[in-house]
């Protein structure tokens, strides 16, 4: 049975809204005038919150979103009204009756798409694969498409390798560009936030930053302007003493070499936490490195407390969503990390 989360106060995680805006502006700013700056916003905004995501990037002057679902779609209808709103899952034939009902533009990714999509007489966006092989129409497919009846708003591809110095961004680039008119479009987009640091080659007529958003990092490029939105929270609810000798969290992967505080959170895999953070996570009070000792389990992590002796029951503790710093300690990529925000954790937002 479904039913209305309800948080027990232990667990949070705190959004600045400000830092929000201060990325998007910092990635808009990046290309020459002309290119606009858009948003992907699916996956809840990647976790952090797609509603109070785009309402806050609308009133910084942001009118292009991107989501992957026509459930999406729905979720931000409300506010986008006067946006433009991508679905880049594009449109499958059970789809359609809720997708010409909507605001929402589907991204054609398939000759199939392009079919069903033609005697709706609505705006579309269209994806070419230029080498990624996920959604998209093959270059080689371009030339044999019939067009016409399609009001085409973004023409679009995506990079594979943004993150990278590979060849293979030089080659989509090539490829995208070659297609030039020969699909009728009104804008150009290929960059997602890697790819607006790799330069203006990159930008076309409208970006789509998601990651850095966000606070993600996927280039040193974007290091000096780019800043984490939020910090995780959670309380203590215990705080134990052990001697040497004795074992901590499943499989006994630590042992105490010596009299040790150790604390007991309310933080675990299935709030995002996973295990990856065993043994070389760090969570904080204040300027403070509190270790993670053992396994993480699925509600509850253990830390060392040396730093902070003082800590008590309900005492809050955290570390900033800083995803470079936490990808690096999990091994996840920033993007798993983001996303993987539990529903448990109760989001605040202080601006």
């Amino acid at each position: 049975m479904g039913g209305r989360i309800v948080h027990t106060g232990n667990l949070k995680v705190q959004f600045d809204g400000d830092r929000l805006v201060s990325n998007w502006n910092a990635l808009r700013n990046i290309p020459l005038a002309g290119t606009t700056c858009g948003a992907a916003v699916k996956a809840n905004a990647y976790g952090v919150g797609a509603t109070e995501v785009v309402s806050r990037l609308i009133k910084a002057g942001c009118r292009d979103f991107f989501v992957a679902t026509w459930q999406e779609a729905e979720e931000i209808a409300a506010l986008t009204t006067d946006c433009s709103v991508t679905v880049l899952n594009g449109v499958l034939g059970h789809e359609m009756e809720l997708a010409v009902s909507s605001n929402a533009k589907p991204m054609l990714n398939s000759l199939k798409q392009v079919q069903r999509w033609q005697p709706s007489g609505k705006p579309c966006d269209v994806m070419i694969n230029t080498g990624m092989n996920r959604l998209g129409i093959n270059c080689g497919e371009v030339a044999e498409i019939d067009w016409s009846g399609l009001e085409i708003d973004v023409l679009a591809s995506h990079l594979a390798s943004a993150d990278e110095n590979v060849s293979q961004n030089a080659e989509q680039l090539a490829a995208f560009t070659a297609i030039g008119n020969s699909v009728p479009h009104n804008r150009k987009s290929l960059a997602n936030s890697a790819g607006i640091a790799l330069g203006g080659g990159y930008h076309f007529d409208l970006t789509r930053p998601g990651l850095s958003l966000y606070g993600g990092i996927p280039r040193a490029e974007l290091s000096d302007c780019i800043n984490p939105v939020g910090s995780l929270e959670t309380r203590l609810l215990q705080v134990r003493q052990i001697m040497a000798g004795d074992h901590v969290g499943y499989n006994a992967t630590f042992t105490a070499n010596g009299p040790m505080t150790i604390g007991i959170a309310a933080l675990g895999y299935a709030d995002g936490y996973g295990r990856g953070f065993s043994g070389s996570g760090l969570l904080s009070w204040e300027d403070q490195s509190l270790p993670v000792l053992g396994r993480v389990s699925m509600d509850l992590v253990a830390l060392d407390l040396a730093k902070a002796p003082h800590l008590k029951e309900g005492d809050w503790i955290g570390c900033p969503l800083d995803l470079p710093i936490l990808s690096e300690q999990s091994d996840l990529s920033q993007y798993e990390v983001l996303t993987s925000l539990g529903a448990r954790y109760e989001r605040c937002w202080n601006n």
